[in-house]
C-alpha cells in the first residue's frame, strides 16, 4: 500500500471507534530512540524514515512534525503522500497541540498506543489541551491492525560483557544503584530504558540495528533484582552468571501484573522513560526522577576510558584506509555513496572486537551532504567524482567503545567558498576543544564556542554540537549533551560526548567534522575553583586539502598540528605501505 492508503485504512479504524486524531510517535515501549523494525509504526503511516518525528492523523489532516535535522529529508520523503511537513522551531509552525487545538471540536477524542507514549508526553499534552476538554483513548494501537506484513518483535541472543571492558561488575552496579534508590526514599525501582538496563546487567544483545541492546525491563527491591525478557534470549551461560547475581528471569510481557501485584512502599521510576501502560499498572505511590542508570553510566570509569582510547586508534586506523582507498580510487574511477560505506565497513568488521555499526553510516556526497541525516539508497544515491566535498559520517560498535566520527574529505578541486565554509567549522570545533570550563559548566553554557566563527560569518546550524556516547551502547547517550537548548546537567570528569559543528547549503555540500572528547579534571587549575578540559580521544586526519590555513589563530594552527603529531604517533605502527605514506601527507604541520 502506499502512504495515502495507508492512511485511509487508518482513517476506517478511526471512525468505527469514533476517534478524531490519531498520534503516532517514533518511539518504543521503552522510548528508544532508535527503534526495532517492528516499532516503526510512524515511518509506516508517513513513509518518512528519520529517526525523530512525530504523526498526527485526523480525520481532514495528516501532519508529521520533525526538527531541523531532517528538513530537507522529510520533504523529500513526505511528496505526494498527503502528508504535510511542520518545521519544529520555525516561526509560524504550530506545534502539535497548537495543531490539535485548532483542528478539533470541544470534547473531541484523541487516541493513541499507550505503549509508545511515554508518561512525562501524556501528561504534558493534556495540561496543553486542557482547555478543550478532549477525551484520550490510551491502548489503541490501530497501526497494527491494518498493518499486513507487520515485523515480529525481535529475539536476539542475550551476550555478557566482559568486566575487563566494563571495570564494574553487575553485582556492584545493582548495589550502588539500590543505596540511591533507598537514598531517596524509593523501595522498589522500575528501569525501562534498553541502554540503561544493559549497562546495568553488563548484557548486551541485537534486538535494535547498530544499538547492541535487548528489550526488557528491569525491577529492582531490597535484595532483589527481577528481569522481565523473552525467555527464548538467554542461553545456558548468561542464565548461570545472571543467577549468580542473584538476577531472577521472568516473562516479558509479566511486568504490567508484576507492578500491580507491589501493594507496599514506593515505585521510582522516569516519567521520560515509562510508558503511560506500564505506568497504569502500578498501584502505589511513585517517585518520579532521571534513572539512577542514566546518570551512572555517563560518567566512564577509568578502565572504560582506557578501553574506549583502544578502539579509537582501532578506528582510526580503519578510518585512514578507508580514506586512502577512496583518495586512491576516484583518481581513476567514480565511487557510489553506497559503495564508499560498504568498503569502510568492510574495513571495520575486520578489526579487533568489532560487534557491529553503532548507526546506519551517512555517505553523501556535495548537495546530499545538506541533510544532516541523509541516508543513500540504490534508487537515490549520488555518484563521488574527482570534484567538490564528500562527508562520511560513521562508527562501530566494538566490546571495548563506541566510536562515532565525521570527516569531510576533498575529491578533487575545490571552490574558495568550500574551502573557507571547511576551515570555519574546523576553527569552532578546534576552539571549543581548547576550552577550559569551571567545574558546574553545562554543554549549553559551552554550545556557542562552536558557532562563534560561523555566525560571525553570517551562518548556523540546526543540531545540537555534541551529544553524550555510550560504551558499546547507544551512539546517542544522555543525560549531557552540548547544545543550544538549556541543559542543567552538570560536565563531570569521565563524560564522554562528541564535538562537531557543521554548515550546510542545499544543493551545494554539508560539512561536518566530528571528534570524540572525555571530560577531564584540569591540572592547571589556580584560583576560582575547579577547572575542566577536553581529552581528544578521536585519532583520524583532518583532511589538509580543504583548510585555508591563513583563516586559522596560530592558536588553533598549534592545536591541529599537535593533533596530527599524536595521530601519526598513534597510528603509525598499524599503517604500513601506501596508508602508511598517506597517513605521512595527511599530517603533516602546516
Amino acid at each position: 500500500m502506499k502512504v495515502k492508503e495507508r492512511i485511509e485504512q487508518l482513517r476506517n479504524q478511526m471512525r468505527e471507534r469514533g476517534i478524531e486524531a490519531y498520534i503516532v510517535p517514533s518511539s518504543d515501549p521503552h522510548q528508544s530512540e532508535y527503534v526495532a523494525e517492528h516499532y516503526t509504526a510512524r515511518t509506516f503511516i508517513t513513509g518518512f524514515t528519520g529517526s525523530a518525528g512525530t504523526a498526527i492523523i485526523t480525520m481532514k489532516d495528516a501532519g508529521l512534525w520533525t526538527d531541523g535535522r531532517y528538513f530537507i529529508q522529510a520533504e523529500a520523503e513526505l511528496k505526494d503522500t498527503g502528508v504535510t511537513l511542520f518545521k519544529m522551531g520555525e516561526s509560524n509552525v504550530p506545534t502539535v497541540e497548537a495543531f490539535l487545538k485548532e483542528s478539533l471540536e470541544n470534547g473531541a477524542k484523541v487516541a493513541f498506543d499507550g505503549n509508545v507514549i511515554s508518561v512525562d508526553y501524556f501528561r504534558n499534552l493534556k495540561q496543553a489541551l486542557e482547555s478543550k476538554e478532549f477525551s484520550f483513548e490510551v491502548n489503541e494501537d490501530l497501526i497494527d491492525k491494518i498493518w499486513q506484513g507487520r515485523p515480529e518483535k525481535p529475539c536476539t541472543e542475550v551476550v555478557l560483557h566482559d568486566i575487563k571492558y566494563t571495570g564494574k561488575s553487575r553485582e556492584d552496579k545493582i548495589a550502588e544503584v539500590t543505596r540511591e534508590m533507598k537514598a531517596i526514599g524509593a523501595d522498589h525501582y522500575v528501569i525501562s530504558g534498553l541502554d540503561d538496563i544493559a549497562w546495568l546487567l553488563n548484557i548486551r544483545g541485537r534486538d535494535v540495528k547498530c544499538n547492541p541492546l535487548t528489550i526488557s525491563y528491569v525491577v529492582i527491591s531490597e535484595g532483589k533484582c527481577n528481569l522481565f525478557i523473552d525467555d527464548k534470549k538467554i542461553n545456558a551461560e548468561v542464565r548461570t552468571e545472571l543467577e549468580k547475581a542473584k538476577i531472577e528471569i521472568m516473562p516479558y510481557d509479566s511486568i504490567g501484573k508484576f507492578l500491580e501485584d507491589i501493594k507496599v512502599g514506593t515505585i521510582l521510576l522516569d516519567a521520560a522513560k515509562t510508558n503511560t501502560k506500564i505506568y497504569s499498572s502500578i498501584k502505589i505511590k511513585t517517585v518520579e526522577a532521571m534513572d539512577i542508570t542514566t546518570r551512572l553510566k555517563a560518567v566512564k570509569n577509568d578502565i572504560e576510558v582506557q578501553n574506549i582510547r583502544n578502539a579509537m586508534t582501532r578506528d582510526g586506523v580503519a578510518m585512514v584506509k578507508f580514506i586512502t582507498w577512496i583518495k586512491k580510487t576516484i583518481k581513476t574511477r567514480n565511487i557510489t555513496e553506497i559503495e564508499a560505506s560498504d568498503k569502510l565497513e568492510e574495513i571495520r568488521r575486520g578489526g579487533d572486537n568489532f560487534y557491529d555499526l553503532s548507526f546506519g553510516s551517512i555517505s553523501a556526497y556535495r548537495g546530499n551532504a545538506s541533510m544532516p541525516h541523509y541516508s543513500a539508497t540504490k534508487e537515490n544515491q549520488a555518484t563521488i567524482n574527482a570534484e567538490s566535498l564528500y562527508l562520511i559520517d560513521s562508527g562501530a560498535q566494538y566490546l571495548d567503545g563506541t566510536t562515532d566520527i565525521t570527516r569531510t574529505l576533498a575529491m578533487g578541486s575545490l571552490t574558495e567558498e568550500e574551502k573557507t565554509d571547511f576551515t570555519l567549522v574546523l576553527r569552532g570545533m578546534i576552539d571549543l576543544t581548547m576550552q577550559k570550563f569551571l567545574y558546574g559548566t553545562t554543554g549549553s553554557n559551552l554550545d556557542i564556542i562552536a558557532r562563534i566563527p560561523l555566525w560571525n560569518a553570517g551562518m548556523d546550524y540546526k543540531h545540537g554540537t555534541g551529544h553524550g556516547i555510550g560504551f558499546f551502547l547507544n551512539v546517542h547517550e544522555g543525560p549531557h549533551r552540548i547544545a543550544m537548548v538549556p541543559n542543567t546537567v552538570k560536565l563531570e570528569k569521565g563524560m564522554v560526548m562528541s564535538n562537531e559543528p557543521g554548515v550546510y547549503k542545499a544543493e551545494k555540500h554539508g560539512i561536518r567534522i566530528e571528534n570524540i572528547v572525555v571530560v577531564q579534571k584540569n591540572e592547571n587549575t589556580q584560583y576560582g575553583g575547579q577547572f575542566m578540559n577536553f581529552e581528544t580521544l578521536t585519532v583520524c586526519p583532518i583532511d589538509l586539502e580543504v583548510i585555508n590555513a591563513s583563516l586559522l589563530t596560530l592558536e588553533e594552527k598549534a592545536w591541529l598540528n599537535n593533533y596530527h603529531r599524536t595521530v601519526f604517533e598513534k597510528l603509525s605502527p598499524y599503517l604500513q605501505g601506501e596508508e602508511l605514506e598517506y597517513l605521512k601527507q595527511a599530517t603533516v604541520a602546516i
